[in-house]
């Protein structure tokens, strides 16, 4: 009855002091048992629900910075979401019995969409005897070529200019991606070597 009190009290308080936000679950598509990593993901189902906010300051992690490799924005979030809201908006509809790393958080507030790394399901440390939210740490997702086929249209979307392999995608990654010279090094490219030649680095002497 007292645990059940205070999954009632957590729930409240998170939707009236949390965000509307979408959990995306991730489908396997070519597992590599060596590497335990999959290059084929797809993000097929997407389930709204209420999460509290815990990074009440703003993104944590490095931030935005100037690297070699330009400019690289490492936000990252801690989602807090009631075990009994998941199991309810998810559980339901999936064999997870837990949020998993590598699902997805769409935060409607900047249009962002965050990576799960780490899910914290002790945060709480058994109040009342028993486990009430689940900490979900993410950060900034990073997309590499993910199908998005979750039937809304607000989150399939967001990732459709960078989606070089869709018919409906501009291809042309220069149109986008300001600092991309690809056209500029292809024609010096062309200058120097001469690949219509067998051997472009002299001359066939055998």
């Amino acid at each position: 009855m007292e645990q059940e009190l205070v999954e009632d009290l957590i729930i409240e308080s998170t939707r009236i002091y949390g965000h509307d936000c979408w959990y995306i679950s991730r489908t396997l598509g070519a597992k590599d048992e060596l590497l335990n990593e999959d290059d084929l993901s797809i993000f097929s189902s997407a389930y709204s629900m209420e999460m509290y906010i815990k990074n009440v300051d703003g993104f944590e992690g490095e931030g935005d910075f100037l690297s070699r490799f330009g400019l690289q924005i490492r936000d990252s979030i801690t989602f807090t979401i009631a075990i009994r809201t998941f199991n309810k908006e998810v559980g339901l509809h999936t064999e997870d019995l837990r949020p998993q790393e590598g699902d997805l958080i769409y935060f409607p507030l900047n249009k962002k969409i965050f990576q799960i790394q780490h899910v914290e399901h002790e945060a709480i440390f058994y109040q009342m005897g028993n486990l009430q939210t689940y900490d979900l740490r993410c950060e900034l997702f990073e997309y590499s070529g993910e199908r998005f086929q979750t039937g809304w249209y607000e989150i399939d979307s967001l990732l459709d200019d960078y989606d070089l392999t869709s018919t409906e995608a501009n291809t042309d990654i220069e149109t986008f991606d300001a600092l991309a010279d690809n056209t500029t090094i292809e024609n010096n490219a062309d200058n120097i070597l001469d690949f219509t030649e067998t051997n472009p680095f002299g001359e066939d002497n055998y």
